[in-house]
């Protein structure tokens, strides 16, 4: 008989129980602590200096015990503890912050519980310890650099007490998740694929990503349209969380209708048998159940006292459903009168996947801190159409700020107080100094290093900035002020991660003048990003060429990759490279009539609804003009440069499979509808693309193209031919969405007639046929 295996302890750390079990009060961004992290990191090594050989910082604590019959090990970090030659000790519990003193005082009893905890954590240490001991709390405040410190002292019974009420109130939630993964796990230990047999491609794509998450890598995967990508990634994910290779998953994408597939693919599993707890989050602003998002006690009921009831509702959301939608988070939050968004957040805590987007993972202020901010867990990472993430994390990981802004908030801000004209000389000298950065005859300049001087300002700036929204949160020009404190950190917290992948740009607009931190290479950051979990995989129809995306998305040799066949009959999709139209800048005036006719003699095989993708707006419109005198009989839609949700849904709309004439969308490459919208069947029977996509020329490409000459001599190609060929290969890939589907691809540019742009062409593109009719 083999020996039972001792049970192992729930790893928990103080903080997450201290921040469930004692919170309360409001929802408060009129007070908003907005300290930088990394600020807030040297002050508490500056005050810990300070305070004598006694003193001893960042002291780990940990405790073995039970709740119930629940062993846990606890964990804590004391900022610091101060030991007495008598055996008396005081616990020392830092926080620095941008409120005045007594506005941090507020939220006292957290703070105290915190340092109550590692007080009786810290007594358990010692062989003979007092009967008392101190806890104290030392507050900064930033701007002002005052320190004010408030000391508690407690016998061993008070905090034994104190201790075993708080694990007995943490002890309801974890009963909860203890029975929940029992059922979680025996239903996946039961789960079959739930289909009789798998698609062509997605029996090796759902290998890939168990081994992937087995072997604790990261997988690159161009999966075709078609494969069954989100359900060849979740189902070997939660099948390795059976197993105890993985904890939570979070599947990350850009766009709101992805999202909806992950919820699909656990629906239907659910409806296998699966017990899954699933959760979509959705940003602040869509989910706020108000028409404006104002987060205080005084513009919405649900910030009043939203800490007292989140408890409750949270368990509520929880007990009574497994797959979590924002219209269930919306429907509780209302039950409640909690905010919809952070009791979200709390739920995704307690949850099995959390589905949302790329900011939870790599935003630089959004990511999800309660997830990430404690020690490493085995999380994985299912990154859906992964070719987006460069660019969306080269957005987050820029900063900006305008001369423009400073004059406007100091035309604005008339009051004459102390405070008031102190900011005013602050935005002056940050307008002037920034002006003095461009000469007169340049517009714009470009430099590898970070102008310290500048940054010293904006800190300046923003220590009084905070100290004015700590003290005029009445004003009316609060909010707009709060917004460019935003910014100001934003920037700031930029400049402490510069280096060799940034550059910085300063750039004349008129009177106006702008400076960015450009951030050149997203790979590091993606790559920090990454390590948050144990695996990672990323996937996408077009994720092509492979190495080019394991390198710009923080992978490297010893990362896997994967490129499958698309799993539909070739047959069924025409494909034609019209290679007698060059579209370069150069020749586009002698381009318009061919394309035209192009379009014409494309649609007119076939009655149905087509789609063409222009390179720019200008360009589609300068087409259509002459496609509409030309073939007036012809009814065409026309993509607007801004268009609501609304006015999108009623574009697809008229993409109607009962259509009995021909529709043709005027649309523009990489824009709204040339990826993530599905028209199935007739809805869409062909795609006519003008030119290879590459983006504009523009300085910000060029350089991104430098750097990557320097790094590896493929800067025109990171740059601009693969981005370029990945709008093409979206765009494509909306006629085919079935097995049913049939459709043309018609491409026009003569650079495909080229070796350099037929090598980025897909596999099951190799039936192409070339014409080289000339129109000129």
């Amino acid at each position: 008989m083999e020996p039972v295996q001792p049970i192992q302890p729930i790893k928990l750390s103080i903080h997450k129980i201290v921040d469930l079990a004692l919170r309360s009060g409001n929802i408060d961004n009129r007070f908003h602590d907005a300290a930088p992290m990394f600020l807030g990191a040297a002050i508490h090594r500056k005050i810990q200096k300070e305070m004598g050989e006694n003193y001893k910082k960042e002291v780990s604590l940990k405790l073995e015990t039970q709740i119930d019959d629940i062993p846990v090990l606890i964990r804590g970090r004391a900022d610091g503890i101060i030991t007495e030659p008598d055996n008396s000790a005081i616990i020392d519990e830092i926080k620095t912050t941008t409120l005045t003193l007594d506005q941090i005082y507020e939220q006292h009893e957290q703070h105290l519980g915190q340092g109550k905890c590692y007080a009786y954590m810290y007594l358990q240490t010692l062989e003979n310890p007092p009967e008392t001991i101190a806890v104290q709390l030392t507050y900064f405040q930033i701007e002002t650099e005052e320190t004010r410190r408030h000391a508690w002292t407690f016998t061993r019974s008070e905090l034994a007490i104190f201790f075993s009420d708080l694990l007995q109130k943490y002890g309801v939630w974890l009963r909860f998740e203890r029975e929940w993964k029992i059922a979680r796990d025996d239903s996946i230990t039961a789960l079959a694929f739930p289909f009789s047999s798998y698609r062509k491609g997605q029996r090796e794509l759902a290998v890939a990503v168990y081994r992937c998450i087995s072997d604790q890598k990261k997988l690159y995967a161009c999966a075709p349209t078609g494969i069954g990508k989100t359900l060849s990634s979740l189902f070997p994910s939660i099948k390795a969380m059976g197993e105890g290779k993985t904890a939570p998953l979070f599947y990350l994408t850009a766009k709101t209708v992805t999202r909806t597939v992950a919820e699909e693919a656990v629906r239907l599993m659910s409806d296998h048998g699966l017990r899954f707890k699933a959760i979509t989050l959705r940003a602040k602003e869509k989910i706020c159940i108000n028409e404006e998002c104002i987060c205080n006690p005084a513009g919405c009921t649900n910030a009043k006292g939203h800490y007292d009831r989140v408890n409750d509702a949270v368990l509520d959301l929880l007990e009574n459903n497994d797959l979590i939608t924002p219209a269930e988070t919306e429907a509780y939050a209302k039950k409640h009168c909690v905010c919809p968004h952070e009791m979200a957040l709390d739920a995704a805590l307690w949850c099995d996947l959390i589905v949302g987007d790329y900011n939870h993972v790599f935003h630089p202020d959004a990511y999800l801190r309660r997830f990430f901010n404690d020690e490493a867990r085995d999380y994985v990472f299912l990154v859906d159409e992964a070719h987006n993430l460069a660019d969306r994390v080269r957005d987050m990981y820029t900063a900006a700020l305008r001369k423009s802004t400073f004059s406007q908030i100091r035309t604005g801000l008339k009051d004459k107080d102390s405070l008031s004209v102190k900011l005013r000389k602050n935005l002056k000298l940050l307008g002037t100094y920034l002006s003095d950065m461009v000469k007169e005859d340049q517009r714009s300049c470009i430099s590898k290093e970070l102008d310290m001087v500048f940054v010293a300002f904006v800190k300046m700036t923003a220590q009084v900035t905070g100290e004015w929204l700590a003290q005029k949160n009445h004003h009316e020009l609060h909010g707009r002020i709060l917004d460019f404190y935003f910014e100001i950190n934003k920037f700031l917290m930029i400049a402490e991660t510069y280096d060799e992948h940034y550059t910085t740009i300063i750039e004349a607009y008129g009177r106006d003048v702008s400076i960015s931190l450009f951030c050149l290479d997203p790979s590091k950051i993606i790559t920090t990003g990454l390590a948050r979990a144990r695996s990672s995989i990323l996937f996408s129809a077009t994720l092509m060429p492979l190495p080019y995306y394991r390198d710009i998305l923080g992978g490297n040799a010893d990362d896997l990759m994967v490129s499958l066949p698309s799993p539909f009959d070739p047959n069924r999709l025409q494909l034609i490279s019209y290679c007698g139209i060059s579209t370069k800048y150069k020749d586009r005036e002698r381009s318009y009539e061919p394309i035209a006719q192009t379009i014409y003699e494309t649609i007119a095989h076939k009655k149905g609804n087509y789609l063409v993708f222009f390179p720019s707006y200008e360009y589609m419109q300068l087409v259509c003009d002459i496609f509409c005198a030309q073939y007036p009989e012809v009814e065409i839609l026309l993509q607007k440069s801004e268009m609501s949700e609304d006015e999108r849904a009623g574009f697809l709309a008229r993409f109607d499979s009962e259509n009995t004439s021909t529709l043709v969308g005027f649309t523009v490459l990489g824009g709204i509808f040339s990826e993530g919208i599905d028209l199935k069947g007739d809805r869409l029977i062909g795609s006519i693309i003008i030119g290879v996509g590459i983006p504009k020329i523009s300085l910000r490409h060029d350089l991104i193209r430098d750097y990557f000459n320097a790094q590896n001599g493929q800067g025109y190609d990171y740059a601009y031919v693969f981005p370029g060929m990945n709008k093409v290969l979206q765009a494509a890939g909306r006629v085919i969405r079935t097995e049913a589907d049939s459709g043309i691809v018609v491409l026009i540019d003569s650079r495909y007639a080229t070796a350099e742009y037929q090598r980025l062409f897909p596999i099951h593109w190799a039936h192409m046929r070339t014409k080289y009719s000339d129109f000129s």
